[in-house]
């Protein structure tokens, strides 16, 4: 079990990133091992193809499919936009004793004792990455990058509400708030106290199912599934409530459905098959209904239904109320 112990000042310095090269990273383990991570089987199955000839054994040889992977392989995202060039540099500049120290965490290999001897490993591993990147995570990244800056966005406004409660309520079923420390169930026991570093909530989409940590002597850090991992790979949306569609329209009432968990525009038009001018539209309609809102990230606007959108979808889902028997009629 791992023990994240709060101190005073540690929950106001709770922030959220996510990361390029930690979605590499995980993903590396999703394709050596698809059966542990069947969520991913369409991304793995559409991606196994384009790799071949892309010579990814050191890279194999440094992330086993299962336990420890050397940190300096993900190093935490230093601001809450990513930026995968300046992780990839991050990585290049690791010292080479600091990779043969974490390479000697995983067992004896002769190709990871290679790699622990060469100075030039670390500028040789991200430079692989970067190609690695390129086939088969960069096709998919616009989808990526919604669902994790919507789980982003998602987490900071319960963080404001609820505080770490909020938070730490649903991240994860390995993760619990109690008194003032947060646990995480892992195979070895560690406690930290943050003493004012507060703690990085990294949401990974190649995680899953799992969560991750990261402790001292680097940035203390939780990476997480994010909400709505489990409909990334999706190719068709789910059909919206007959009732729901009866009030709205077809589309409208798809596009409400959809912003469940906050969306940009090109992901809803991808989800749903139509233009990104007609969602915005609906979304406009919506919008001065008062059932969605919208929240700036960066230079991209995220969707999301407002307590009246939540409330308008559940009422479009309920059964309809059981009808009373007439007093006119032959039953006694």
């Amino acid at each position: 079990m791992i023990e994240f112990e709060f101190g005073p000042g540690d929950v106001a310095r709770v922030r959220f990133a996510f990361s390029p090269l930690w979605e590499a990273v995980r993903s590396l383990r999703v394709l050596a091992d698809p059966s542990g991570h069947a969520l991913h089987l369409p991304w793995a199955r559409a991606v196994r193809p384009r790799l071949r000839g892309l010579d990814l054994a050191p890279l194999r040889a440094v992330i086993p499919a299962a336990g420890y992977i050397p940190d300096f392989l993900t190093p935490p995202p230093r601001g809450p936009l990513p930026d995968f060039a300046a992780e990839l540099a991050a990585v290049a500049a690791t010292p080479p004793e600091t990779v043969a120290a974490e390479l000697a965490e995983l067992p004896r290999d002769p190709a990871r004792d290679a790699l622990a001897a060469d100075p030039a490993a670390p500028a040789r591993l991200a430079e692989l990455l970067d190609r690695y990147w390129a086939t088969a995570l960069a096709p998919h990244w616009v989808r990526l990058r919604d669902l994790l800056e919507g789980d982003v966005l998602r987490r900071t406004r319960a963080l404001g509400v609820r505080g770490a409660e909020g938070v730490f309520a649903d991240l994860h079923p390995g993760v619990a708030w109690r008194g003032g420390s947060l646990f995480v169930d892992r195979e070895w026991d560690y406690r930290v106290a943050l003493r004012g570093r507060g703690l990085l909530l990294v949401p990974s989409a190649f995680v899953w199912p799992q969560a991750s940590v990261m402790v001292p002597p680097y940035q203390p850090m939780l990476s997480y599934p994010p909400y709505g991992v489990a409909t990334l790979w999706e190719t068709a949306p789910a059909a919206p409530p007959d009732a729901l569609a009866a009030l709205v329209g077809k589309v409208r009432a798809a596009v409400l459905v959809a912003v469940a968990a906050p969306v940009a525009t090109t992901e809803l038009a991808r989800r749903l098959a139509v233009t990104p001018g007609a969602v915005s539209q609906h979304l406009g309609v919506l919008r001065a209904c008062g059932l969605v809102t919208g929240h700036r990230v960066g230079r991209r606007v995220l969707y999301s239904r407002t307590a009246a959108g939540d409330a308008l979808v559940s009422a479009g889902t309920a059964p309809p109320p059981a009808t009373r028997p007439s007093r006119t009629g032959s039953t006694r």
